[in-house]
């Protein structure tokens, strides 16, 4: 039995929508404000349709927390917030740090040129 693949992508029409979580954890909690996004991210991806894929990272210097997250539409957000127990979750990043979160529409995608064989 084979596993399921599943890819990530960009899209022109209409463009991607993303929502960047910047996660300022409180001294010494960078890992528990990650587990507390990881499980916020885990819960949409299991239940909202909007939900296309996220991103996390942890900063080097252990001050920071980043989501970033592709959804399909701006209005996913308020379907998001309007789900009571996604916003007991999200408020448990209140006990480990300070948070916000904005929401983009990619303008321009920049990938890396190729070279072919031949090309100078």
């Amino acid at each position: 039995m084979s596993s399921p693949v599943f890819t990530a992508g960009f899209s022109a029409a209409p463009p991607t929508v993303f929502i960047v979580n910047v996660i300022h954890a409180h001294a010494g909690r960078q890992d528990e404000a990650f587990e507390i996004i990881q499980d916020v991210v885990r819960y949409v991806a299991e239940r909202k349709p909007g939900f296309l894929w996220s991103s996390l990272a942890k900063s080097t210097d252990g001050q920071t927390v980043v989501n970033i997250e592709a959804i399909s539409d701006e209005g996913d957000v308020g379907e998001f917030f309007s789900d009571p127990a996604f916003v007991d979750k999200f408020k448990r990043l209140d006990t480990v740090s300070t948070s916000e979160f904005h929401t983009y529409r990619v303008g321009d995608l920049i990938l890396p040129a190729i070279l072919t064989s031949g090309a100078a």
